[in-house]
Order: structure tokens, then sequence, then C-alpha cells
């Protein structure tokens, strides 16, 4: 033993010294005083020209959904493009349409499979949605809402506007008459050949029970198969008695 003493302690000694060295060394903290800056201050300011990782989000109608008043907006932050509904139909059908439906009408593949919520999928299609500021959705997608949960770190805003308005779209397809698509479109459609293939298939019939057929009237007296009162039960075991009958 004791000849691992002086190993022991020299060992020791390096430790302690290295520490000592890593521990005590020239070095400010944060927001402490600096002797070596001429203006005494240890955090330094960005150097000058220094790019920001993101561009500032001054925008807040784009980037949140809300006016400077704290309203929600009621008018898309950029224009409404074909391109922008096609994007808002691809990221629809990719994030939504699981839950909301192909229609939006809340009757999607997981809404429809036992998928029990503290309340039922949004519908676009009610009172109530269809008279929501567009600023709303955008709002729902980036935040969450009830079971919900939020999008903001899997869609950019942009593509969140391409939804909202891919909703408005889907809302529209529900409940224009007729009579709102322009004639030159209206004859397009008039001129389109029918495709059987795209009608809904037959429900099934299912076919009703058939009624029950009366039941023959039981004998009163002793028949074959029938233990009549005082009658020998079959195997010798006694006779029948009442129901509630003295022992």
């Amino acid at each position: 033993m004791k000849r691992y003493l002086p190993l022991t302690l020299a060992t020791l000694a390096l430790a302690v010294g290295c520490h000592q060295d890593m521990w005590q060394q020239p070095k400010n903290k944060a927001q402490s005083k600096s002797a070596f800056f001429t203006d005494s201050v240890s955090s330094r300011p960005p150097v000058a020209g220094t790019v920001a990782f993101e561009r500032p989000k001054t925008d807040r109608e784009f980037y949140t959904g809300y006016d400077r008043e704290g309203r929600l907006v009621r008018e898309f932050p950029m224009p409404v493009t074909e391109e922008l509904v096609k994007r808002g139909k691809e990221r629809f059908d990719i994030f939504c349409r699981h839950c909301h439906g192909a229609i939006g009408d809340g009757e999607g593949m997981i809404a429809k499979r036992g998928f029990t919520l503290a309340r039922p999928v949004g519908n676009y299609h009610s009172q109530r949605l269809r008279n929501m500021p567009v600023g709303h959705f955008f709002d729902v997608i980036t935040n969450g809402f009830g079971t919900m949960y939020p999008f903001k770190e899997r869609i950019r805003p942009y593509d969140r506007w391409a939804i909202a308005s891919y909703i408005r779209v889907l809302q529209r397809s529900q409940y224009a008459a007729v009579a709102s698509v322009p004639a030159e479109e209206r004859n397009k459609l008039m001129q389109m050949p029918y495709e059987s293939s795209q009608d809904a298939a037959p429900e099934p019939q299912v076919a009703q029970p058939s009624p029950l057929a009366p039941r023959p009237p039981v004998p009163s007296g002793p028949t074959p198969g029938n233990v009549g009162e005082g009658s020998a039960v079959p195997g010798g075991q006694g006779s029948a008695a009442p129901m509630g009958g003295t022992q």
C-alpha cells in the first residue's frame, strides 16, 4: 500500500493543477464590466454589416393573421391566384384531409374510424365557419385549436394562407349557385361528356329480417314429450309438482 502512495499524491497534484489552470483564466462573463474594451462593456454588439438569420417579421397580418388592432384579418395579405389555390389543395390533402375530409365537412378517414374527440372535427360548411374571417383559419393552422395541434413548425406561413384560400374554395363549392358560374365556363361544364365512373356506387341493400313464425300452443294434458302435473318424470325420478307446492 505504501509503495502506491507517492504515485497517488503525484496524480492528485497534477489533477488539482490542471483544474486550477482551467478555472482561473482571464474571461468576462455576460453583462459584466470589462477592462479590455474602451466602453467597459463585455457584451459586444453585432459587427457592422452582419446579416440576420431571418428577415424581420414586420408584416403582422401575413405572419399572425391579425391586424394591428388585434382583430382577425378578413382579406388575404397577398393576391389569391390559381397558383396559390393549387398549392393550398396540395398542402390540404397532406395535412388536413385525413381529419376534415376531402370537401371539408369534418368526415375524414380518421374522424370516421372511431377517433373520439372532446369536440367534433371542424366542418367548414357550418354557418359559424362560413362567416369566420379568413385570419381565423390561418391562426388555427398556426396555433392549433381544441384537440388539433399547431402546425407552425410544419407549414410555412405562405402555405398556411394557401390552405386558407383552398378552404374558401371548398366553402364556395358547396353553396354556389349554377347561375354564379360565368356563362362561358357553364357551357364548358354542360358540354362535358358523362362518365359513369364518376358516379358514387349505390349503397348495398340490407335484407330485412323475416317476421317470426307464431309458436304452436302448448298442450295442457300429458302428451309424448310433455310432462304433466302428477305424471311420472322420465327415468323414474319422481313426479312433476307445481312451483310452490308442498314437499
